[in-house]
């Protein structure tokens, strides 16, 4: 499954590895933030800080997924202000 659907928002999948999801929706609110899913667990993920803004995940999950973050935050930066300036993503997979 690349896109999930929540409160009525598309919600794609920009990246998949070791069983995390990373998704970000078309519609969102500020601060520029992804959604990171694995297994039950779940964590909303600030870009710029990299802090963990709900939720949780597992600490391997989390290193991870702040490891990918770090080596894609210009791309995950630039989709935000993209997705800023006219409320959704650009359509496609794998954007980061």
């Amino acid at each position: 499954v690349w896109a999930g659907v929540s409160d009525g928002y598309i919600m794609p999948t920009i990246s998949e590895f070791f069983g995390i999801v990373i998704r970000m929706y078309y519609q969102d609110h500020a601060p520029a933030h992804f959604h990171a899913y694995y297994g039950e667990h779940s964590a909303v993920m600030e870009i710029e800080t990299l802090r963990v803004r709900e939720g949780r995940l597992p600490r391997r999950a989390l290193g991870l997924v702040v490891e990918w973050a770090i080596e894609h935050r210009e791309e995950l930066l630039e989709q935000g202000s993209k997705r800023d300036r006219v409320g959704r993503l650009p359509v496609g997979r794998d954007v980061c």
